[in-house]
């Protein structure tokens, strides 16, 4: 929320800038929308879904264990390993869970001997961040199963152009109830598939629900701009993110069809996956201050005699990265969510990857970028600058005006339009190029914080990581305001002393303030920018200095 309230703040101050220049009325901030849901939520935290019938683990903790499921065969607790090329997971059949899923491709820091991005927090073995249970109806008090697993070997490698492999965990309880869970595993791909059926051996039919829930630990507060971390979930085909601060408030909840849900974090998402849509119940809280969970709940099913019943899903792990996720073709790319101007940012994240294609830096297919977007631009900044001069001569009109109505402010604007009528003037030409490119600053925004492709991606130099702020000369003390690693935005000092001479190099208007005003806007932009990403801040830095050269050669023809 954070980095969305410095993005708004910045993007508002430039607009009403330019506004206030040019004499028009102040520019109000719409009105937010009230959530349409929120009766909704409320309602359905306080009552079952329609066909669930309420159980005790609903509303348990990650520290919940599978409910239900005390084996009767007296197994042994053990964990295996299973390792691919892209990841190193370990399993226990207590529970079953997942300990660690470790992603061999993405390090925590640019160090090359830096650790593993590790996808689980929980290192209590209470801690489970994937329960899938049958829930019984008439299930009161949660037990922990310890699952039979037929996997002799401790340790599974899997090699590019192997077969898949399964693990089957299996649990019987004293009613006949037995449950089991198929984890496949692929040697080549993040996706795992998750099988889970139901038999029932008793001797009456039994009724309840296949409950799924997705739990994690909060990362540790970061200063600067990350990518959303909360829970998420597709809606009847619409994304839907849940903020931390909204969880802890109250739960959150939704019925409808549910395509996935899943916990962000940062550039990294774990997400559950069921095959098919279908009617469901969502339900998001924050657990002890720092534990995320979020939960599907399916509709209610009723198992006879010596029947089964089971669903699938998908369990995905890994970087949240656009291609990946959309070649799972279940909308998963959903959760990359560029923002305001996705139809802007989207056809860019497409542009800079076939540049890096043939030119594998993409600090440098920045630049190409750029360089397209100004040559896009180029007619509007002709216009712009020749309006900007059209209107400086008649600053002399308009003080006079200003003068002679400074009481009557009416009046003043009107005979003020009279005048551009009468000029043929637009008093917004000045600054539409600059109000135009305001979306497309947003979606570079948007792209450069949200694409995984970018994180940790050097350009040169100093600047090693396009997706955080760029220091050099760092600094063993902390600076307020300024984003870790505390050091000198060498190139944040570039981009704000290449857009004062740009500012210098434009017509400036007749009115004292207004002219002092526009020399202020390059000091509050650098301060803007100290913790920008410094992909953003190359972009912004690139378009100066061409827009002080196309200045240049304007000057020259209109002189």
């Amino acid at each position: 929320m954070e980095n969305k309230n410095v993005i708004i703040a910045f993007v508002l101050s430039t607009v009403i800038i330019f506004v206030w220049f040019y004499w028009l009325m102040p520019l109000q901030k719409p009105a937010p929308q009230p959530e349409n849901k929120t009766e909704a939520i409320e309602k359905k935290i306080s009552s079952p879904v329609s066909g669930v019938t309420p159980n005790p683990s609903s509303t348990a903790g990650p520290i919940q264990p599978t409910p239900v499921q005390s084996a009767t065969a007296q197994a042994k607790t053990k964990e295996i390993t299973i390792e691919t090329p892209l990841y190193k997971a370990v399993l226990s059949n207590a529970g079953p869970a997942i300990r660690s899923f470790q992603l061999k491709k993405y390090r925590q820091t640019m160090d090359a001997q830096s650790p593993l991005v590790e996808l689980i927090e929980f290192k209590n073995e209470q801690e489970q961040p994937l329960v899938i249970a049958f829930i019984p109806a008439t299930a009161t008090t949660p037990v922990r199963a310890v699952y039979e697993l037929d996997a002799p070997e401790n340790i599974i490698q899997l090699e590019p152009g192997q077969a898949p492999r399964t693990l089957n965990f299996r649990s019987t309880d004293a009613n006949g109830l037995t449950v089991e869970q198929a984890f496949t595993f692929y040697p080549d791909k993040y996706p795992i598939d998750v099988h889970v059926n139901v038999r029932n051996a008793g001797p009456m039919p039994i009724s309840g629900v296949l409950e799924a829930t997705l739990s994690n630990r909060l990362p540790k507060a970061q200063s600067g701009y990350t990518p959303f971390t909360g829970t998420a979930y597709l809606a009847n085909g619409k994304l839907e993110q849940v903020e931390v601060k909204k969880l802890t408030k109250a739960e959150q909840s939704f019925s409808g069809k549910i395509g996935w849900l899943a916990y962000e974090n940062g550039y990294f998402i774990n997400a559950l996956i069921p095959a098919e849509q279908t009617e469901a119940h969502y339900r998001g809280k924050l657990l002890d201050t720092d534990i995320l969970q979020a939960s599907y709940t399916g509709s209610k099913i009723t198992i006879a005699n010596n029947a089964d019943a089971g669903q699938d899903f998908i369990l995905y792990l890994g970087p949240r990265a656009l291609d990946i996720l959309k070649s799972l073709d279940k909308k998963l790319e959903l959760a990359v969510d560029f923002g305001w101007f996705d139809i802007i940012a989207k056809p860019c994240w497409y542009f800079l990857r076939f540049i890096h294609k043939y030119i594998p830096n993409y600090g440098l297919a920045i630049i190409i970028l750029t360089v397209l977007i100004k040559i896009l631009f180029w007619p509007l900044t002709f216009k712009s600058y020749k309006s900007m001069k059209e209107m400086q001569k008649l600053q002399p009109h308009l003080t006079k005006l200003r003068e002679k109505f400074k009481d009557n402010r009416e009046q003043m604007n009107k005979e003020m339009m009279n005048l551009y009528r009468t000029y043929k003037i637009n008093p917004l030409g000045g600054c539409l190029p600059m109000v135009i490119q305001l979306p497309v600053f947003v979606a570079l925004y948007n792209l450069l914080q949200n694409s995984i492709e970018l994180r940790h991606a050097p350009f040169m130099l100093w600047i090693q990581d396009l997706a955080a702020p760029e220091r050099l000369f760092t600094f063993p003390f902390s600076i307020p305001y300024m984003a870790p690693p505390y050091g000198v935005p060498i190139l944040t000092l570039l981009m704000g002393a290449t857009m004062f001479i740009q500012q210098k190099m434009t017509p400036t208007p007749g009115d004292p303030m207004q002219a002092k005003i526009m020399l202020f806007m390059p000091i509050m932009f650098t301060f803007f920018f100290i913790n920008f990403p410094s992909g953003l801040v190359l972009y912004w830095l690139i378009n100066n200095i061409l827009s002080i050269g196309q200045q240049y050669q304007i000057m020259k023809k209109t002189a």
